[in-house]
């Protein structure tokens, strides 16, 4: 077996696809540092970049949803200039690309970068104009990538409609879809419609944050109310799997290790499935927040089993302390996972991206396939 060193090269060799990453939870430390001096903030817990970072992931680490998203104060209030969202959107261009993503969907809310009186026009060519820079300097680097955008509407806000516009009007400048997160709770998703309504009118593509911190209903309402495309994490299908008669949740460990003719799906699982929705899980982020319970027992395995559209995220790379590479060394390590288990999630989420068929046929063809067939080999 290869030294530690020469397998996690290996990983950062591959070609990946990354559809579920938020801009304001993806910042280098050192940058939240620099940009809170240049704007004035001081409500940083430290400036020691080393430091900032352990205390982004010590507070992530809550099992609670809610908490978790407090600690986006921060990395929020220094993204309110267009220099400091074209810094953050050309660095995380680069840290993905050298990290061996070859096509990512990066998502943000254009709405929580006003407070310094920016329009949600300028922040939306802000983070068009930083993922450009990004793209460029990455290929100079070695290191080629196409990143897009999704633009997020927050679930307890009222602009989702003027945000879905906005998905509109960009569509030809590297925006492909909208999204909408925050808290589940209290907040469904169809308090927003007429957002959803005015997507499918207009031939967009949206995903929708849910079945997360909240269970089945959050699911069914994304998507047979709202018709979403995608389902933003979705860990909480498991919910409707019974594993030799007893639901998955009675003993989550031996669901965990459930062979596929001993589970039986529900209506709404088997939906997800037929219909090949995709799934955007995220590991790490799911067990911090509390959506799973460790990396060893999370869905996504028994979900790759029972052959449902998964997909491996990243959610928020800070918080998370992770990477792509990451992601799959955990569940190479922790689940037992295989180089062509990896191949298999890529060449999903590279099915599922918002791009046209030519081009995502294209990336898997050009550049999923032949970079899995070179460590492969």
């Amino acid at each position: 077996m290869p030294e530690p060193e020469a397998r996690e090269e290996e990983l950062r060799r591959l070609p990946k696809v990354l559809l579920h990453d938020h801009l304001d939870g993806g910042l280098r430390p050192q940058t939240i540092v620099e940009l809170a001096q240049e704007v004035g903030y001081d409500g940083l817990p430290t400036t020691d970049s080393g430091e900032l970072g352990l205390w982004f992931r010590e507070s992530a680490d809550s099992g609670s949803l809610e908490r978790y998203l407090e600690t986006f104060e921060h990395t929020l209030a220094v993204m309110q200039t267009v220099e400091g969202l074209r810094r953050v959107a050309r660095e995380c261009a680069q840290d993905l690309a050298a990290d061996g993503v070859v096509y990512a969907e990066v998502r943000y809310a254009p709405e929580q970068h006003l407070t310094r009186g920016l329009t949600l026009g300028e922040v939306i060519d802000a983070v068009n104009a930083g993922f450009r820079e990004g793209e460029r300097l990455a290929a100079e680097a070695g290191h080629r990538i196409r990143v897009t955008s999704l633009l997020t509407a927050m679930r307890h806000a009222a602009k989702s409609t003027e945000i879905a516009q906005l998905v509109v009007e960009y569509r030809d400048r590297e925006v492909v879809g909208f999204d909408i997160a925050g808290a589940e709770a209290g907040f469904p998703p169809t308090r927003h419609l007429d957002a959803f309504e005015y997507l499918r009118r207009q031939n967009a593509h949206f995903t929708i944050h849910a079945g997360e911190a909240f269970g089945l209903p959050s699911i069914w309402e994304a998507i047979q109310w709202c018709g979403a495309d995608r389902l933003g994490h979705g860990v909480r299908i498991v919910d409707d799997l019974r594993v030799d008669g007893e639901p998955y949740a009675a003993d989550v460990a031996r669901a965990s290790a459930a062979k596929p003719d001993d589970v039986t799906l529900g209506l709404l699982a088997a939906y997800v499935r037929d219909r090949r929705i995709p799934l955007e899980m995220c590991p790490s982020s799911n067990v911090q927040t509390g959506a799973a319970r460790a990396i060893a027992t999370h869905p996504i395995s028994l979900l790759k089993r029972l052959k449902f559209r998964v997909t491996v995220n990243t959610d928020n790379r800070l918080m998370s302390g992770t990477s792509m590479s990451r992601e799959l060394a955990l569940l190479r390590d922790d689940c037992g996972w295989s180089l062509e288990d990896f191949r298999w999630v890529t060449v999903n989420a590279m099915k599922s991206a918002f791009l046209p068929f030519d081009e995502r046929l294209a990336l898997i063809e050009d550049v999923v396939k032949p970079g899995y067939a070179q460590v492969l080999a």
